[in-house]
């Protein structure tokens, strides 16, 4: 046994290890003096590289959601309007489904625009609401409506302008 001590002993100051055990097996020792505060040098040289990166990922993810908001509210105009023939007619009950669905972002009114057309592919004739088709097609009412709003980033980044518009648009046709 005292043979095993001495071997280990030597070992631990030849090489500077600490312990033979998996939890402290290590080097100790001196280190050089040019290693001295190379870790907080780089830390303090990457750090601010890792801010900026986090903070245009946060800008882009938050222009990124408003841009969502606003498409999902044109889809939700769309969706009231295309519901009935009546609903298509109702410009401020579309803008009104648009606005609630965009609770996040101030949305601006919601442009609706209506489309005729025959079913065979023709153009209908006649203004509404009186619109007839040649060849007994019928009429078919398409409804585009446009949503658009204002982002302005919390940080402002040089070269890049302080707002951006955000639109959304979506077409349905209308049921019958």
């Amino acid at each position: 046994m005292r043979r095993w001590e001495d071997f280990s002993r030597a070992f631990r100051r030849r090489f500077g290890v600490t312990s033979f055990g998996f939890a402290s097996f290590g080097v100790t020792g001196r280190r050089a003096a040019s290693e001295c505060g190379g870790a907080l040098i780089e830390s303090a040289l990457v750090l601010p590289i890792l801010l900026l990166l986090l903070t245009g990922a946060t800008e882009f993810a938050m222009a990124a959601y408003g841009a969502i908001e606003v498409t999902n509210a044109a889809n939700a105009g769309a969706d009231y309007g295309a519901a009935s023939a009546i609903a298509a007619q109702d410009t401020a009950g579309i803008q009104l489904a648009a606005h609630n669905d965009a609770t996040n972002v101030p949305l601006n009114p919601a442009t609706v625009t209506r489309t005729y057309i025959c079913s065979n592919g023709s153009a209908a004739s006649g203004t509404p609401p009186v619109l007839s088709c040649f060849g007994g097609s019928a009429v078919e009412t398409i409804l585009t409506v446009a949503t658009q709003a204002t982002y302005s980033p919390p940080v402002h980044w040089p070269g890049l302008p302080k707002t951006f518009t955000l639109n959304g648009q979506a077409v349905r046709k209308v049921s019958q």
